[in-house]
């Protein structure tokens, strides 16, 4: 059986859906405004809440880090100083770590380097997030493990051969693996969302936690990857879709996240065990809207029923419509009012009786 614990929050097939709230950079560096975000996840109903840790001198190359970035969505002259102007340290995140626990929701981080690793590992954030770019950085992967936290890795842009190594490689040091499928576009194109890959990865995989990271605009596609089994949904999340920086367009609104949450809970609950029974909130509407067998007309007694004596309206409070056959050839005891119930107590068991009487 797949089971995943995160942070005393055991992910099963059965179970309810873990949420993920992917905050990411879009607190713009600011302390106030992630603790917002927090505290608004947490009453959306997010199980969790993610930021990203890099160590930006480490994480690019020189080049990378100098690369002129100056444009609307920048803050920042080059890619370097947009990068480090959102990059919290370990003050920011002793805080947030304690405002988390303090307002009662999961608070984790991508690690993009090594040093972002020991930083998060230093912290004991109770899981690690691994992003699509790095599904193939088997050695990051590998170092990731043996911290042995619950490990949540994306795959976009990745081949089933690119899961499959780093499936080999982190589970003989870490079962606590969970996969999401993934499609790295900002936003993914809906033909390209490729839902289907939850199905296979569940059945390639069948002792991991399969998940989804869905970067389409929407909510709907949630409650279809849970439908196909993803037990684990991360959605990237914004106060305001027009603040400054590049994710905010397609992460979800608080009122997103609401409904978002709202729908994987209910989908739970709709799928129910399988087991076809009827709820006692049926039983008047479908008497309401249900037939019985009644006199189509007048009847005397001792009438052998045919088909045209028999009419079939609503309430449905008496004998059921399936009984028609199990009537007709029988004769009426007694005489029969236009919308009168047919039952078996009024009629005799044969035609015989009629012939008798006669």
């Amino acid at each position: 059986m797949r089971e995943l614990v995160i942070d005393g929050k055991t992910i099963t097939d059965d179970g309810e859906c873990f949420v993920i709230a992917e905050v990411g950079h879009n607190h713009q560096g600011k302390l106030e405004t992630a603790k917002e975000m927090f505290r608004v996840a947490k009453e959306c109903g997010a199980d969790a809440v993610k930021l990203q840790k890099r160590d930006n001198r480490q994480l690019y190359t020189q080049a990378g880090y100098d690369k002129p970035y100056d444009h609307e969505n920048s803050f920042g002259l080059t890619y370097g100083e947009h990068r480090e102007a959102l990059e919290f340290g370990w003050d920011e995140y002793n805080e947030l770590m304690a405002y988390a626990k303090e307002i009662g929701i999961t608070m984790f981080s991508t690690a993009f380097d090594f040093p972002s690793a020991d930083f998060l590992a230093k912290l004991d954030v109770p899981a690690f997030k691994i992003a699509s770019g790095d599904l193939k950085s088997i050695p990051l992967l590998t170092y990731i493990a043996k911290f042995q936290k619950p490990m949540i890795l994306s795959t976009g842009g990745g081949t089933m051969e690119d899961v499959h190594r780093a499936y080999d490689a982190i589970m003989p040091i870490n079962q606590q693996l969970c996969l999401l499928q993934c499609t790295a576009g900002y936003p993914a194109a809906f033909d390209e969302l490729n839902l289907r890959v939850i199905t296979s990865f569940r059945e390639r995989f069948p002792d991991t936690t399969i998940g989804l990271s869905s970067h389409d605009n929407g909510i709907a596609m949630a409650v279809v990857g849970y439908m196909l089994g993803a037990r684990v949904v991360e959605k990237h999340f914004t106060l305001n879709h027009t603040w400054k920086g590049t994710d905010h367009a397609f992460s979800l609104e608080p009122i997103g996240l609401k409904k978002m949450v709202r729908d994987l809970r209910r989908t739970r609950m709709a799928m129910g065990d399988g087991v076809k029974r009827v709820y006692e909130t049926e039983v008047n509407p479908i008497i309401k809207m249900g037939k019985k067998l009644v006199a189509a007309r007048d009847l005397p007694a001792g009438h052998a029923l045919k088909r045209e004596d028999i009419a079939l309206k609503s309430p449905g409070d008496g004998l059921p419509p399936y009984e028609l056959d199990k009537v007709i050839g029988r004769v009426t005891r007694g005489a029969l009012n236009k919308d009168d119930d047919i039952t078996f107590e009024v009629l005799n068991g044969s035609e015989g009786w009629a012939e008798a009487a006669s």
